[in-house]
């Protein structure tokens, strides 16, 4: 064969991975219909499962992706759903550059995609009139505020909302969280039992769950041990008013000797503080921050920090998105063919479904006290007295 034959035969090969297959391919690779193919790949229909697996296979073999466009075309649905955290409002706030925010966001993505959607990540500042350019089929929203107005409006114009926080008095069709509430408690009885007897706590000023239910389990906390709450708030979308706070808590004339910092620069800005007022770490005090950053199994010492599992959260929070944007009961796993079920739509009806997901203590050198020095003697000869 000359390299010309060669050459042409190279081209006409990657033309042919080229062309897309389409649902008539993979109608006529596995033998059977066209509507047999659909149902199958969209988990409708009463299909024999042998059949169901058969045209799951020959699709991927032959690398067939349902058409966006005749997907809108025959459900109504756009295939987008949003992503945005709105506690903040019209704060100059980018949440993605906080890991927490970060990895829950690359979780939703993928699990959005793994169903056939796209993920549009939204700015805090965003309103409903300038998402109304973007046909959404649905929407996640982070730490809703009470009341937040644009989950009113995204639930009162029929948009599945679901949320990464409980969600207060926010009508949502479902909500993903942790027990924030065990999680500081854990916390305050971890410190306790490495020696603390005055705990404080760097905290932030907005209404959202996380900072209101975690707050409100240390001041109960402190209220049933006796001790007098030690603690400095700021506006958590400000780093440097970060600094300003922890800086503050250390510098009072009750000044704690253990602190949890609830937000991910706390353990960075509690560590610099305590530097500069010459406190050894964990000597003098005792530090644990919420974070999923890795940094802080570098720092020196390493920081002890709370994970809530963003990525289980990032990817739960999707699936129940989506299960209510195509009408999918989560009790029954089945499809009524409406747009989600009408508990869903209508308030007034009970809370909305929830789920808590579990947190991790990842316990570290600055959250435990280093045993008193010993001095050992060396051996004595045998008979020595």
């Amino acid at each position: 064969m000359t390299a010309a034959a060669n050459q042409n035969g190279r081209r006409a090969t990657a033309s042919r991975r080229l062309e897309r297959a389409g649902i008539r391919d993979v109608a006529a690779a596995a033998g059977v219909s066209i509507t047999t193919v659909s149902d199958a790949l969209n988990g409708k229909g009463r299909l024999p499962d042998e059949t169901r697996s058969r045209v799951r296979e020959v699709a991927e073999r032959l690398g067939y992706r349902p058409s966006a466009a005749a997907r809108t075309l025959r459900t109504g649905r756009s295939g987008l759903i949003g992503l945005t955290v709105t506690t903040y409002g019209e704060e100059p706030f980018t949440f993605t550059e906080f890991a927490y925010f970060a990895e829950m966001a690359r979780a939703a993505t993928s699990a959005a995609l793994g169903r056939g959607y796209a993920l549009v990540v939204l700015p805090a500042s965003s309103r409903h009139d300038v998402w109304s350019n973007i046909a959404l089929d649905g929407t996640v929203v982070i730490d809703p505020p009470d009341q937040d107005p644009l989950v009113t409006e995204l639930y009162r114009s029929g948009v599945p909302v679901v949320s990464d926080g409980k969600p207060g008095n926010c009508p949502v069709t479902a909500w993903v969280d942790n027990d924030h509430e065990a999680a500081v408690l854990g916390i305050l009885e971890h410190l306790s039992e490495a020696g603390a007897r005055r705990i404080g706590l760097l905290t932030g000023t907005s209404t959202d769950t996380y900072t209101r239910l975690s707050t409100e389990a240390y001041l109960a906390w402190c209220d049933r041990v006796g001790q007098e709450p030690v603690y400095e708030a700021y506006p958590a979308h400000d780093p440097a008013a970060g600094a300003v706070a922890a800086d503050r808590l250390l510098a009072r004339p009750d000044r704690p000797d253990a602190v949890y910092g609830l937000f991910d620069p706390n353990g960075t800005d509690l560590l610099a503080a305590a530097r500069r007022y010459g406190l050894r770490v964990p000597d003098d005090l005792l530090l644990v921050c919420c974070s999923e950053s890795d940094v802080y199994a570098n720092t020196e010492p390493p920081i002890t920090t709370l994970s809530l599992k963003p990525r289980r959260i990032g990817t739960t929070v999707v699936n129940l998105l989506i299960d209510a944007i195509e009408g999918v009961d989560a009790g029954t796993g089945t499809a009524p063919g409406r747009l989600f079920p009408p508990r869903y739509r209508t308030a007034g009806t009970g809370p909305p479904p929830g789920t808590l997901m579990p947190t991790e203590l990842i316990v570290r050198a600055s959250s435990q006290r280093r045993s008193p020095r010993t001095t050992v003697s060396p051996p004595r000869p045998p008979g020595e007295v």
